[in-house]
This record gives structure tokens, C-alpha cells and sequence, in this order.
């Protein structure tokens, strides 16, 4: 597979070679089974097994304790920016929102359709270029959850640590680092993440919730949008995203036979600072976006002295096997996005790329 791109994508985005090719052993026999995992019934023994064995990994690798749920929903994050205030947002409560960038902006704009919210810290006035303080944070008592977004993709931030809220539930949007590093899954009511970017495929959407919250949660809510349907149904109520969740279980092989998530951080640390410490080093001709206590492992944001030289980067890039390295739409510049299952081997050629092109352009 030396014709394999580098793979910068932001999301879907890099899958690890092995896990591909594992998915493509089995893809039209599945343990023997003479049929492909996405033609069997998701009530089947063989389905089921894998269901579990995702949901076991999870836990393990993640260390989740007991007291958990984790769930396989569909409809992405952004669904998700509805279904926590649909069933958490009571009447006389206030949902609490971190305003770090523009994904938990749209968190909050969804949260505004079902009740009152509140923004608890703001990196607005920074332009987003770095996480808002949330070390003194100072929430009204009414407060039914405190929403943050620990790592923004768009604009290249990552949250460094998480608050104590105390008996207010913190809830967490991890879409971009979930399993990129361990945390401390107890501090959280619930934590969901999009697949695509370090779980697997799109298609399905991990939520991890505490029971309790369960508890307090609207009764008056459509079935699907409830997540105690899918907490009492096993996340098997409807169809499930099957295919998609089957490769969630090999990525977690996958990260099990790496040594787990103390190993992929040092790992994912090591190969992001290859492209820091290029930008930092190149005496201006970069730019990184962030402020460096704010900067993301997951995506890494740079700019270069005018739009015509990243037009020119991007360009050249892309000829040499490099894909993903536009900035988003929203924010422009250049992006690369160095998710769990980005080899060391490609942010090297990257390093090596940016020495090369500011040497000829600087």
C-alpha cells in the first residue's frame, strides 16, 4: 500500500492502515459466516457479540466506571447540540454553555430553542484563539449542566484540563479528542463524540451518559430523541448503524494492540510537536492561530505571511501526496489534523514539506 496519501483530513478523516485491511478481509465473509456484517440482522448472535465486545473496549480503554451507559446513536454531534437540552434543559433551569468556537457556538444556538442558557466562560473577544478560562467559574444555582467542547477543530483549540463542577453535571462534546488522551470520565454526567474523526467512520455517534442523569431527565420528548430508549433498548430500539459500529471495534483493537491511550498521548504529542516546533522555528514564515496553551493535538491551525502563499502551499502539497491541509471555509489558512490513526511518518513528511517550501519562499 506504498500509494497510501497522507492523509490530513479533518473528518471523515485517517483510518489506520491495518484496520482497513482487516475490513477488508472480512467484508463479504465475517467470521466464517458466509455473509458480509452489513447484510446480518442486528438482532443476530454474531452482531450482538460484536455490539457488546465495541461497548467492553470502550469501557476498558476509556476506564469508564461503573455508574456508565455508553450508547451508538446516530445523526452526529449535531444532533447531539438538541438532544442534551431536549431532555436535560427542564423548565426554571438554565443550560450553561462554554463558548469556545464555532461548534459550541452552534451548541448553544440549538440549546436557545428549548429553554434559557447562559454563557458561563467566552473566548469570543479572543476570536476563539484560545479556550476560555474555566477556573472560576461562577454558575447560577438553577444551572442543569455546564456544556463544554473540549477540542475545536476549526479554529485548532483544545481544552487542557476540565473544571470541578460539583453536583452540576459537566457534559462534554469530544467529537475531535475522544481517546487521544485518558481523562477522568467521572467528572462528567455525559460525554458524546462523533465517530469520524478518532473512533471510525461517520455514521455513528458514541454518548457516554451516567445513569443518574437518566433520573431527571423530560418525559415529554419523541421516542427516538430520548436517552433512555436507547439506555432500556442496548442502543438497539431501531436499526443500528452496524457497519459503522463494527469498525469502532476494530479502531479500538487497534488502539488496545498500540498500548492504550497512555501511549497513543505520547505518541500523538510527539508527532504534533514535529509541526509545532516547525512553525515555531521558521522564524515568522508560519503563523500558528492559537495561543500555545490553547493548542490542539488533534488539529493544528497555521497561517503563512499572505493568502497567495497558502493558496501556493496548498497547491504544492497536494501534489506531493498531501491531503486535508486547507484551513476550513469559515476560518482559511491551513489546517493539519493529526487524529490518533495519523502515522508518525506523515507529520514528519509534513515537517519536512513546510522546511522545504519556506526555505524556496521565505
Amino acid at each position: 500500500m506504498g500509494n497510501r496519501a497522507y492523509n490530513f483530513n479533518a473528518g471523515p478523516a485517517a483510518l489506520p492502515l491495518e484496520v482497513l485491511e482487516q475490513a477488508q478481509q472480512e467484508f463479504v465473509d465475517f467470521r466464517g459466516i458466509g455473509m458480509s456484517i452489513m447484510e446480518i440482522s442486528h438482532r443476530s448472535a454474531q452482531y450482538e457479540q460484536v455490539h457488546q465486545e465495541t461497548q467492553n473496549l470502550l469501557k476498558e480503554l476509556f476506564n469508564i466506571p461503573q455508574g456508565y451507559k455508553v450508547l451508538f446513536l446516530t445523526g452526529g454531534a449535531s444532533t447531539q447540540f438538541a438532544m442534551v437540552p431536549m431532555n436535560f434543559l427542564q423548565p426554571g433551569s438554565v443550560g450553561a454553555y462554554s463558548l469556545s468556537g464555532a461548534w459550541a457556538d452552534k451548541a448553544i444556538k440549538e440549546a436557545k430553542l428549548f429553554g434559557e442558557t447562559v454563557i458561563a466562560a467566552s473566548s469570543k473577544e479572543q476570536k476563539y484563539m484560545r479556550m476560555p478560562d474555566l477556573s472560576n467559574l461562577s454558575l447560577p444555582e438553577n444551572t442543569a449542566y455546564l456544556h463544554v467542547t473540549s477540542n475545536e477543530t476549526i479554529e485548532g483549540s483544545q481544552l487542557q484540563s476540565y473544571p470541578d463542577t460539583g453536583n452540576i453535571p459537566l457534559i462534554a462534546d469530544m467529537s475531535s479528542d475522544i481517546l487521544s488522551r485518558q481523562v477522568d470520565v467521572s467528572k462528567f454526567g455525559m460525554i458524546y463524540a462523533g465517530a469520524q474523526k478518532n473512533l471510525g467512520p461517520s455514521g455513528v455517534t458514541v454518548v457516554i451518559v451516567r445513569e443518574d442523569m437518566l433520573e431527571k431527565a423530560n418525559q415529554s420528548v419523541p421516542t427516538m430523541l430520548r436517552y433512555d430508549t436507547h439506555v432500556k433498548n442496548d442502543s438497539l430500539y431501531n436499526t443500528p448503524p452496524s457497519y459503522s459500529i463494527y469498525m469502532i471495534n476494530l479502531v479500538l483493537q487497534w488502539i488496545k494492540r498500540q498500548g492504550g491511550l497512555d501511549v497513543l498521548s505520547k505518541i500523538n504529542r510527539d508527532k504534533t510537536s514535529l509541526i509545532y516546533d516547525t512553525i515555531d522555528n521558521s522564524a515568522g514564515f508560519y503563523k500558528g492561530c492559537v495561543d500555545v496553551d490553547s493548542r490542539s493535538i488533534m488539529n493544528i491551525t497555521f497561517r503563512l505571511q499572505t493568502e497567495e502563499l497558502e493558496k501556493q502551499f496548498a497547491k504544492e502539497s497536494e501534489q506531493q501526496g498531501f491531503v486535508g491541509l486547507k484551513g476550513h471555509r469559515s476560518v482559511g489558512g491551513l489546517r493539519a489534523s493529526t487524529y490518533n490513526a495519523v502515522p508518525y511518518e506523515s507529520c514528519k513528511a509534513l515537517a519536512d514539506f513546510m522546511n522545504d517550501f519556506s526555505k524556496r519562499n521565505g
